[in-house]
């Protein structure tokens, strides 16, 4: 039996929100299996830049790239460096921009590509291929190092015990399949019946967020579309986990003009107009009906705003929350 095609997440609400015109120019930050950039093209005359890090996406696009010849770009790139890579094709300005995060479910479904606790793989976990593997980092930081980043970016309540037992293990035998991590990791956290997630899920996201440097690819992609959008351009953005919302939710906050001071009794500063109108306070969420259908959905979240008048602000990465996060630059990886 063949696998069910791929479902885009919250595709109506992205494209009720994105509204793509004819003769609008649009980013896809994360094409992955192509789902929002195919129904955008569908949707209007309009042409579409689809970014992507990892070359096997790239690869498997190109069919739908001769599909819709002369309004789909295919670029290979991280979407955190979307401004320079969208004007070195010549454009300006851009209509829309949308951000699908997190690791896609194409990556998760192969074993090879070391994403899943489920599937034995090599422990790599890279997008592009390029850089430190999970492997690498597992084998190689010191305790310390490990249990802060398991701790961080998968918020494991556990991390140090994960850690210092990943230390312990490595010192019989070097880490290279995801199955030996993964059951070390579920013989520290246990497991029971009831429990919904694996126990490796918080460990294994982890790797891979601080790997691939998710969380510093957001911040710098949405200052990208900041910077990118027209009046009136359309940023929509879907999250899966709380740290990403958390980011862009907070640059929002910061570029509407809603973060409010420190204190009461703090100076007040000069007012900076705001570089973007949210189009709701909150996040949207998906549907029942598409959460029955598509589980993935369940834990999604849309946010979008406008873009205004104001030039775009500086990137402030400690406003963001992310000044002090581990990376690989501050662990002299």
């Amino acid at each position: 039996m063949s696998k069910p095609a791929h479902i885009p997440v919250m595709l109506d609400d992205v494209l009720e929100v994105l509204q793509p015109r004819d003769g609008g120019v649009y980013v896809d930050g994360t094409f992955g299996a192509g789902g929002y950039t195919s129904a955008i093209l569908g949707s209007a005359d309009c042409a579409v830049l689809a970014i992507d890090r990892d070359p096997n996406a790239i690869l498997r696009g190109r069919e739908l790239e001769s599909k819709f010849a002369g309004r789909l770009t295919l670029i290979e790139g991280c979407f955190g460096d979307m401004e320079s890579l969208v004007r070195a094709l010549g454009h300006e300005n851009v209509d829309g921009v949308v951000l699908d995060l997190g690791v896609s479910s194409m990556q998760l479904d192969q074993a090879e590509r070391g994403f899943s606790f489920q599937k034995d793989g090599p422990l790599d976990m890279r997008m592009s291929g390029q850089g430190l593997s999970a492997a690498d980092v597992v084998n190689t930081f010191d305790e310390r190092d490990l249990a802060r980043i398991i701790a961080v970016y998968g918020e494991e309540k556990r991390a140090r015990a994960v850690a210092k037992a990943i230390v312990a293990a490595r010192e019989e035998a070097m880490f290279e399949r995801t199955l030996a991590l993964a059951s070390i990791v579920e013989r520290v956290i246990g497991r029971r019946p009831q429990d919904r997630i694996h126990p490796a899920t918080r460990t294994f996201q982890a790797l891979r967020m601080f790997i691939n440097d998710e969380l510093g690819q957001l911040a710098q992609g949405l200052a990208g579309a900041e910077s990118l959008l027209c009046e009136g351009g359309i940023l929509a953005a879907v999250t899966f986990h709380s740290l990403e919302d958390r980011v862009v939710k907070r640059f929002l906050t910061a570029r509407t003009g809603r973060a409010a001071r420190a204190n009461r009794f703090a100076p007040e500063r000069d007012e900076v107009p705001p570089s973007f109108r949210e189009l709701a306070h909150k996040a949207r969420k998906a549907s029942e009906a598409e959460t029955s259908v598509n589980p993935r959905s369940r834990s999604a979240k849309l946010r979008a705003a406008v873009r205004t008048t104001a030039p775009a602000l500086p990137l402030d990465l400690d406003a963001l929350g992310l000044g002090r996060m581990p990376s690989m630059v501050e662990l002299g990886a």
